[in-house]
């Protein structure tokens, strides 16, 4: 059928009509007022020429006169993609002739520069892709403009948008005219100009429609509307709000969330697997320290977008610990630290009175930690004492674990033994193989902290960090120094490494086709590792080595011996003991003992403070075998027709594998759960401060929203000393990723699996992270500058053009 009236289609938005007359069919079905109107099919125009004859009949029985042509692509209006803007409308079209020609442009707009991009950067294939075209009856508007069930900005559910303008809506639509702003809260109390275009009876009205459409179709709804001259509202198209972050689990109250995975440089969503590991390896601690009574460890995270957030809510109500919240926050950045003041000033989290403390629990907490307290210390003793026996006594807890679970899986042969090993297999590690390795790790890291202190008024800014640069026994420098080293080894293959692209180069690899020049070695050590590790979802590099092939290519690229990695890495540590001989004996002449101290606790940092990164990559040995044991898992579930592919066991959690290993068939699942990680995945910014009514607490702090501070110059946190002038390098993801030597890196946040773009790189800015984080360590210890926590820098910096970071003052500045 070529052509369908609006009140007769159904409410499939791929079918036929496409989103948009999709969407409205449903808003007439609702019992929304809605122009009166024909569309002519997506079928139609894969036949070809538009059905003029057809067309020309349903315009007549509309009445001819003025209408609106408006395309209704079939990925438009969708829940993952508006679509908003990228296809064309056109207004006051009247007579055959004009509605015809009209109709023709609507279809051709489908293959505009902009939209081909929008459907290109969502994976859209254009082949997938028809124009249905609506025609509408013209509404001849007093006011018109928009409104959104949710407030598009801050996430706030409950607080409708309205944006309204006199006339026609498209100047609100396309930003020509400045409009009147409504905001109606929870409570029915408003905001807006007490003079503008709409009357609180209309912005009452207009709400309530709004709040019937969110409801009928069970999601927050983006919402065109018209108002005429006889005071009479007429709705122009409902869709959904695709940017909103989805809402954390139901509560029974306010809650507020803490966005915790950047500080692992993970904020792109865990898999439902991933986070289903995660949570038994939080589990498994919680029980180690006596604290897992009463679901304390499932209270205090959830799940939010595939995030791991942390409930802040305990904290802020308490009298004692609230206040130090914000100090304690700066670790994640001052954004942070700023919504979790501003969240000390809402009432909604004010102090209240606790309960009665249990001694029993306390009792369970203290002879649970009281072990591991007197591991700590003794530990802590030791490395203070004989710093290089601690670390190679923490050195050797790696191998230890790998070789026990090793010997452990064995005998392990059906899926559900492989289930049960691959659910089990982090909690020895997380309840004893870490413990050792505390005591020595923090004694390093609070030994960096010390001269800081020590050192003041002696030591200019940024000269204790240089102290801490070039920093030896780090297991992630030395891997990227192997993968260095790997690329010289592979300098015969130039051609064959720098040409191929990466993920033939892995296909050539996996078949025994490349030439040999010491990869098998490398990740015999390192491949358990990648991007996103601590997410049991996401492929290891000795799965798929396509990105250390990208980072190869990029390495062969250095022509200047003295920018090698390696040179580099041997300067930043020449110059860190330069720099700590100056500073010691700058500070004899004035402060002889703490100058001692100072050398002390220097010495002691460089032998232990590298150990930071170890007990990760020691968990990250449980983490790979969970991973190998449930793609075992996978291939009995595809063979038993209940997967379609082995990895699709990533997008199912624990509990749901054993399921399906009982019978139950979990393809449509996995599927839905796929295109939610999917959507997830090109989500460009995630709320470090979440309320449980969606609000992203940092959207009310107008200063803090953006890192612009005009004049071309950038602000965030400075996470490591120096200057860099060069080309900006846009990456939102390492594989692949393209880094010449002296390109600075813009990245929304950094892993260890990205820190082998850091031996080129001229510099390092990112979006999140902590100055504690893997991503800003790593570059300190390279002798790189880096900024961190500089909002939206991926979109305000553009790729190819040129800036200066000082990351001593966390500044970056646009030269051109």
């Amino acid at each position: 059928m070529p052509v369908i009236p609006l009140d007769r289609i159904d409410a499939d938005p791929a079918g036929p009509v496409g989103g948009k007359a999709a969407g409205l069919g449903e808003v007439i079905r609702a019992g929304e007022r809605v122009p009166p109107g024909f569309c002519v099919t997506a079928a139609a125009h894969a036949s070809g020429a538009v059905p003029e004859d057809e067309v020309a009949a349903a315009y007549t029985a509309l009445g001819g006169g003025p209408v609106a042509v408006r395309s209704s692509a079939t990925a438009e209006d969708l829940p993952e993609a508006s679509f908003a803007g990228q296809q064309d409308t056109y207004l006051d079209v009247e007579g055959v002739e004009d509605v015809l020609d009209a109709v023709r442009r609507c279809r051709d707009s489908l293959w505009t520069d902009r939209a081909v991009a929008y459907r290109r950067d969502l994976g859209i294939d254009d082949a997938s892709v028809r124009m249905a075209v609506i025609v509408q009856r013209m509404v001849r508007p007093r006011a018109a403009g928009v409104l959104f069930t949710a407030n598009p900005v801050t996430g706030t559910r409950g607080e409708t948008v309205l944006d309204a303008v006199p006339g026609l809506g498209t100047a609100v639509v396309d930003g020509r005219a400045e409009p009147d702003h409504y905001v109606v809260r929870p409570d029915g109390s408003t905001d807006g100009p007490p003079d503008g275009c709409l009357s609180p009876g209309e912005v009452d009205g207009l709400r309530a429609a709004g709040t019937r459409l969110q409801a009928h179709f069970g999601a927050p709804q983006d919402v065109e509307w018209a108002v005429d001259h006889d005071g009479t509202a007429w709705i122009l198209q409902s869709r959904p709000i695709t940017t909103l972050f989805p809402l954390p689990p139901p509560s029974d109250g306010p809650r507020a969330y803490l966005e915790s995975g950047n500080m692992q440089g993970m904020l792109r969503p865990f898999t439902p697997m991933g986070f289903s590991g995660l949570r038994v390896a939080g589990l498994a601690w919680f029980r180690a320290v006596g604290a897992s009574r009463g679901g304390a460890w499932e209270r205090s995270v959830a799940e939010v977008g595939g995030r791991f957030y942390l409930d802040l809510t305990p904290f802020l109500r308490n009298r004692v610990i609230r206040g130090l919240l914000p100090g304690l926050m700066n670790v994640y950045g001052p954004r942070t630290a700023a919504s979790v003041r501003a969240l000390l000033a809402d009432p909604r989290f004010a102090p209240r009175r606790g309960g009665r403390v249990d001694p029993r629990a306390v009792a369970r907490i203290v002879a649970g930690v009281a072990p591991l307290t007197r591991d700590f210390v003794a530990g802590a003793a030791t490395a203070l004492a004989f710093p290089d026996d601690a670390r190679r006594r923490v050195l050797r807890a790696g191998p230890e674990i790998r070789r026990q679970i090793a010997e452990s899986s064995r005998g392990v042969v059906t899926a559900g033994e492989r289930l049960a090993f691959a659910e089990g297999v982090q909690v020895p590690v997380m309840t004893g193989g870490m413990t050792p390795m505390l005591g020595a790790l923090y004694t390093g890291i609070l030994s960096a902290k010390a001269p800081e202190l020590l050192l003041r008024g002696v030591a200019a800014p940024g000269e204790v960090a240089t102290v801490l640069g070039g920093m030896p026994h780090n297991v992630t420098t030395e891997m990227d120094l192997a993968l260095w080293r790997l690329a010289e080894e592979a300098g015969p293959h130039r051609a064959l490494l720098g040409e191929t692209p990466p993920g033939r180069l892995a296909e050539l690899y996996r078949a025994g086709e490349l030439p040999e020049f010491g990869l098998g070695g490398f990740l015999e050590r390192y491949g358990h590792r990648g991007a996103a590790e601590i997410d049991v979802g996401v492929p290891r590099w000795a799965e798929d080595p396509a990105p250390l092939f990208g980072v190869i290519a990029n390495y062969l690229r250095v022509d200047d011996p003295d920018q090698a990695p390696d040179r580099r890495f041997a300067r930043a540590a020449a110059e860190a003991e330069r720099m700590r001989d100056e500073l010691v004996c700058r500070a004899m002449e004035s402060r002889p003992v703490r100058a001692r101290l100072a050398a002390f606790f220097f010495d002691r940092a460089r032998a232990l403070s590298g150990l930071r990164e170890y007990p990760k990559f020691a968990w990250l040995f449980a983490i790979g075998e969970m991973r190998r044991q449930l793609l075992l898992v996978g291939e009995a579930l595809v063979a038993e027709g209940r997967l379609d592919a082995p990895d699709d066991i990533m997008f199912l959690d624990l509990e749901e594998a054993r399921a399906a290993l009982d019978g139950a068939d979990r393809r449509q699942l996995v599927a839905e759960r796929r295109a939610v990680y999917t959507r997830e995945r090109r989500r460009r910014r995630v709320p470090p401060v979440l309320l449980s009514d969606g609000t992203d607490v940092e959207t009310t702090l107008p200063a803090l929203s953006t890192g612009d501070a005009g004049d071309g110059v950038l602000f965030g946190v400075a996470a490591s000393a120096g200057t860099a002038t060069g080309v900006a390098r846009v990456v939102h993801d390492p594989v692949g990723a393209s880094l010449g030597p002296g390109e600075i890196l813009v990245a929304p946040t950094t892993d260890p699996g990205w820190t082998p773009l850091f031996m080129t790189a001229g510099g390092v800015v990112v979006e999140t992270g902590s100055t504690v984080a893997h991503g800003p360590t790593v570059a300190r210890e390279y002798g790189i500058p880096c900024v961190i926590c500089v909002p939206g820098v991926t979109e305000l910096v553009r790729d190819g053009g040129t800036i200066t970071i000082d990351g001593g003052a966390g500044t970056i500045r646009l030269e051109d």
